[in-house]
């Protein structure tokens, strides 16, 4: 049965808070969302009655940890709806996971002059990791550039395949301008060229209701736990069976071992192979009950709430005389990026804290956005479901205060 989404706010106890003697007034999402209680609790429980290393012990303690382990990534595999749970590879986050895709994908298949496109839009995460792999491999990497809406074109997207492209990394939402990219046609144009593709969800799999991975086709889906609701240090790669079995390990180590002699050494079958070493157990059940949480709603009336909200914001914020909007995609999420004229971005993030308003302000770890923009960065206010019409009205006056502040 799905719950109220107004209501959902009071499972949250840090929104309680009060920060510079005004009531919190979180807009930072983007970078991490607050924790609901049920996901504290979860935390708290598995320390206190539970805590023990996984998938490597017989005795009580050692099984329960490994059910709830487990049963935590059925639970990710249902959320995104992954063909076998096998197909979740427990990470420290998005960036791991795309880092591992990187090192695991690029050491099998990629050979001097081959080709990888990544988008424009790119957080440096989905972005980094590729132009270095090029370095190494004498590949050649290339940037599909963003429009002056800050979106992606197909048409050119089609244009830049050739023989060599080897792979196609871009993200679902944009962490810096809100953009959501159509999938739908974008990965169908790849496969069409023979080419796999990586999707960094990291700013998508909380808001949007289009994360099933098997419709959308997506070869790798990578995410992160603690911008939906679940604990820092846990993420997800999301790859098709036929990838994984190909890869080779990134990291090496216990847990991911078949056999070992002074001749030979064979890899644990999946997900094993590509989780080496001691996992984040505790963080994993956090994100298994993150997604439990999330599941108490309704996905298209949360995807529907958080729109409307974010329609506000953009309505309200274009209200305001000198403040500059970035970005004008057909279809945004989540993201409200901005700069007030006269006003340093920085400053004007510090200068809403004093009002208890928080926001991110700087380049968001997009710096080829910025440089498209020619700006040297941007105010971020981000949304989360717990967000509503009174938390951007504040934001608006914060801003108008900040505005008559430094104008008088």
């Amino acid at each position: 049965m799905s719950i109220s989404i107004p209501a959902a706010r009071a499972d949250f106890p840090i929104l309680s808070t009060r920060v510079n003697d005004h009531p919190l007034v979180y807009l930072d999402n983007a970078a991490t969302t607050q924790k609901p209680q049920a996901v504290i609790d979860s935390l708290r429980d598995y320390y206190t009655f539970v805590n023990s290393n996984v998938h490597r012990g017989g005795h009580t303690l050692a099984v329960r940890a490994t059910d709830m382990y487990e049963a935590a990534r059925e639970k990710v595999a249902r959320f995104i709806n992954a063909a076998h749970a096998h197909e979740v590879i427990f990470t420290r986050g998005t960036t791991e996971s795309i880092n591992l895709v990187a090192n695991s994908f690029g050491e099998a298949f990629i050979q001097p002059g081959d080709e990888i496109i990544v988008s424009e839009l790119e957080h440096h995460s989905n972005y980094v990791p590729w132009f270095e792999l090029c370095q190494r491999k004498g590949a050649r990497f290339r940037v599909l550039p963003l429009t002056p809406t800050g979106e992606l074109d197909p048409d050119v997207l089609q244009s830049m395949f050739t023989e060599k492209t080897r792979l196609l990394a871009l993200n679902q939402v944009s962490n810096s301008l809100g953009t959501v990219n159509p999938l739908e046609t974008l990965i169908p144009l790849a496969h069409a060229a023979g080419v796999p593709v990586l999707v960094d969800a990291a700013q998508s799999v909380q808001h949007l209701a289009a994360r099933d991975v098997q419709a959308l086709d997506a070869d790798f889906y990578a995410f992160s736990g603690h911008k939906m609701y679940a604990p820092m240090g846990i993420g997800v790669l999301y790859a098709k069976e036929s990838w994984l079995e190909k890869l080779p390990p990134f990291l090496y180590g216990g847990e991911m071992i078949d056999q070992v002699s002074s001749t030979r050494v064979t890899f644990a079958q999946l997900p094993y192979k590509f989780e080496a070493g001691t996992p984040n157990v505790e963080g994993a059940v956090g994100l298994g009950a993150a997604v439990d949480y999330l599941n108490r709603f309704d996905q298209l009336e949360l995807q529907a709430y958080e729109e409307d909200l974010l329609a506000y914001g953009i309505e309200q914020l274009r209200a305001i005389p000198g403040l500059t909007l970035y970005g004008n995609p057909r279809h945004r999420s989540s993201i409200l990026p901005f700069n007030v004229e006269g006003i340093q971005h920085y400053d004007m993030g510090i200068l809403l804290d004093t009002s208890g308003v928080a926001v991110r302000t700087g380049q968001h770890c997009t710096q080829p956005i910025m440089d498209a923009l020619s700006i040297s960065g941007t105010v971020r206010a981000s949304l989360a479901l717990y967000n509503n019409r009174e938390d951007i009205d504040a934001l608006t006056r914060g801003i108008r205060r900040v505005m008559k502040m430094l104008r008088r």
